[in-house]
């Protein structure tokens, strides 16, 4: 799911993120919620009027931003100011699910407690009993009918916790379920024992979504423990500073090899960024600081992005996916051209 923190993904219009490929897409809770507010959201025809994206949209509890904001969090939510004027905002469970019902997003998620790691045991496991007593006051929030609601799973890298939040959140009876609190400073080799730890213990009926994961490498492996969605403003952040994604690696268009370049960014790909300028062009582009290089780099991106998850899909029904990125993508230090 390409990320859209105020409604959209930056620079893109909801048209030309259908038409990279992706099917879904997500809407920040925490930024909507202050500006423009949710009742202005709503007064608009909701989140999917504001994106422009016809396909199903999730919205996140929030609560994940507020922790940058090192909010004052007791047992009821989270107290916080606001980035924007610094007024006073007060997140509680029930507030999240009103804000989310109110944008009309198609996917809500359950308000959480999402510790940054590494972080004492004793925090981390006062993080699963909040998000476990969280998520029962957000299942019994309103939402919308049409509207599902997804429970996240905490634990930290703690095998014995995550499985005790796996069972609190799974007996509670959501519509999906997320893994949250990783990609927050954990090593891939814990990322992989923790997913390797819920693979079992997550129903096989309902999605799966791993939140804050959206390289190449934590897609692949992702899908190969079970993980069916996924987030992250990896692509589209990276095309904003000039990373162009390839699968033959990353290509830093900025750099001064490319500068009389007349090669598309990646050969075959039909993208529009691919069939209208080359790399010495874009480069040119970043080097003045021209917007419309940022927005042809991120539609070449999300197009990738949707084009190996296509192969991932392909190669799960024929049968030849064995759970690595050989093959499927290069990875490395961005490339910066010929010397």
């Amino acid at each position: 799911m390409p990320v859209g923190t105020r409604g959209v993904v930056k620079t893109l219009t909801g048209h030309e993120v259908w038409l990279t490929g992706a099917r879904m897409m997500l809407a920040n809770t925490y930024h909507l919620m202050l500006r423009p507010g949710a009742e202005a959201v709503a007064a608009m025809g909701g989140v999917h009027a504001l994106s422009g994206f016809v396909g199903p949209l999730l919205t996140d509890s929030g609560g994940f931003q507020v922790y940058s904001l090192k909010p004052e969090i007791d047992v009821d939510g989270m107290t916080f100011r606001s980035t924007y004027d610094g007024t006073v905002v007060r997140l509680t469970p029930e507030e999240a699910m009103r804000v989310q019902r109110l944008l009309g997003a198609d996917v809500a998620m359950a308000l959480d407690d999402c510790p940054r790691l590494p972080a004492t045991p004793e925090r981390v496991q006062l993080a699963v009993q909040r998000t476990s007593a969280w998520a029962a006051r957000c299942r019994d929030a309103p939402l919308d009918d049409h509207q599902l609601l997804f429970g996240i799973v905490q634990g930290g890298v703690d095998d014995e916790l995550r499985s005790r939040s796996a069972r609190d959140v799974v007996g509670l009876g959501f519509d999906g379920y997320a893994v949250g609190g990783l990609s927050v400073g954990e090593s891939p080799e814990e990322r992989a024992r923790v997913l390797g730890v819920l693979e079992p213990q997550l129903p096989l009926d309902q999605p799966r979504y791993l939140m804050g994961v959206g390289d190449p490498a934590g897609l692949v492996g992702g899908v190969a423990a079970g993980i069916d969605l996924f987030d992250s403003v990896w692509p589209t952040r990276r095309a904003r500073h000039g990373h162009a994604i390839t699968g033959d690696g990353t290509i830093s268009l900025k750099g001064a090899g490319w500068s009389r370049s007349a090669e598309p960014i990646e050969d075959g790909c039909t993208c529009e960024a691919c069939r209208t300028l080359s790399r010495g062009a874009l480069r040119h582009l970043f080097i003045v600081k021209e917007p419309l290089a940022a927005r042809l780099v991120t539609i070449h991106n999300l197009t990738h992005m949707g084009r190996l998850m296509a192969r991932v899909r392909a190669s799960i029904r024929d049968g030849t996916f064995d759970g690595t990125i050989d093959g499927l993508v290069a990875d490395g230090e961005p490339e910066e051209g010929p010397v």
